[in-house]
C-alpha cells in the first residue's frame, strides 16, 4: 500500500514537472518573477547561512583540536579536517537540509495558500499555465543563487575557524593556514557546487508539488508544509549518497 501510494505521488510529481518546464507565455513577466524569487528565496537566506556557517566552522575547529591531540599527529591536521568537512559535506549537504526547512516551508505554504483560496484555479480559467507561472521561477531562481550560498558558507566557516585561532587561541593561525592549504583539491569545490544544484532543484520542486496539490483548508496547508520539509530533507540526504559516490 505504501509503495503504491509512493508511486502515485511520484507519477503526479513528474506530471507536474512536465507542465512546469514549458516555455513561458510572457517572457517579460517570467523574468520579473525570476528575479523576485531569486531575491526572496536566495538573497534573504544569506543571513542565516552566514550565521550558521560561522559558528559551525568555529565548533568544528575546536572539536578537531580537542579530539586530535597526539604527538604522532601534525598540528595542521585541525585546519585540514575543518576545510574538508566544510567543503565536502556541510556547505553543500547539511546547509541545503537547513535551507529545506526555511525555503521549503515558505514555498509550500505560499503555493498552498494560493490553492485553497482558488487563485490557482483562477489562473487556469484564464488560460494561464499556472504550474509554469508559479513554480518555474522558483526552481530556476534557487538553482541560480545556490552556488553563491555554498561559496559564502564555506568561506564563512573558514572565517569562524580563524576566529577560534585568533580569539580563542585554540591553535596558532599559522598551523590553521598550513592545514587549510595542505593537499587542496579544487575539484572538491566544484563537487560541492554541483551537488548543491541538484539539492536546490529538490528544495524548490518538492515543496512546490505539495503546495500545488494541497486540498482542503488552512490546516491542510500546514500539513503540506510539514510533509514538504520532511520529504525534501530525506531526498537531499538520499541523493547525497549517490552524488558523492558518483562525483568522487
Amino acid at each position: 500500500m505504501l509503495i503504491k501510494k509512493s508511486l502515485i505521488t511520484f507519477g503526479r510529481y513528474l506530471m507536474l514537472m512536465g507542465r512546469t518546464f514549458q516555455r513561458p507565455e510572457r517572457m517579460r513577466m517570467f523574468l520579473k518573477e525570476y528575479v523576485k524569487e531569486m531575491a526572496q528565496l536566495g538573497v534573504n537566506s544569506i543571513g542565516i547561512v552566514l550565521l550558521i556557517s560561522f559558528f559551525i566552522g568555529a565548533v568544528i575547529c575546536i572539536q578537531m583540536k580537542l579530539n586530535i591531540q597526539s604527538p604522532w599527529m601534525p598540528r595542521w591536521v585541525t585546519g585540514y579536517t575543518t576545510r574538508e568537512i566544510m567543503l565536502l559535506e556541510f556547505s553543500s549537504s547539511i546547509m541545503c537540509v537547513i535551507l529545506a526547512g526555511k525555503v521549503g516551508s515558505n514555498i509550500a505554504s505560499e503555493i498552498g495558500t494560493m490553492r485553497v483560496t482558488q487563485q490557482i484555479d483562477a489562473l487556469d480559467i484564464m488560460g494561464v499555465n499556472s504550474a509554469c507561472y508559479l513554480i518555474l521561477p522558483k526552481i530556476l531562481g534557487l538553482i541560480t543563487i545556490m552556488p553563491f550560498l555554498v561559496i559564502f558558507s564555506s568561506a564563512t566557516g573558514i572565517l569562524g575557524a580563524y576566529a577560534t585561532a585568533y580569539i580563542g587561541h585554540v591553535l596558532s593561525p599559522s598551523d590553521l593556514t598550513l592545514g587549510l592549504q595542505h593537499s587542496f583539491n579544487a575539484w572538491f569545490v566544484w563537487m560541492s557546487i554541483i551537488k548543491s544544484l541538484f539539492f536546490a532543484f529538490i528544495i524548490a520542486s518538492v515543496p512546490s508539488y505539495y503546495g500545488y496539490t494541497v486540498g482542503g483548508g488552512s490546516v491542510e496547508v500546514g500539513r503540506a508544509s510539514t510533509d514538504a520539509v520532511v520529504s525534501s530533507s530525506v531526498l537531499i540526504l538520499f541523493s547525497d549518497v549517490f552524488l558523492t559516490q558518483l562525483l568522487s
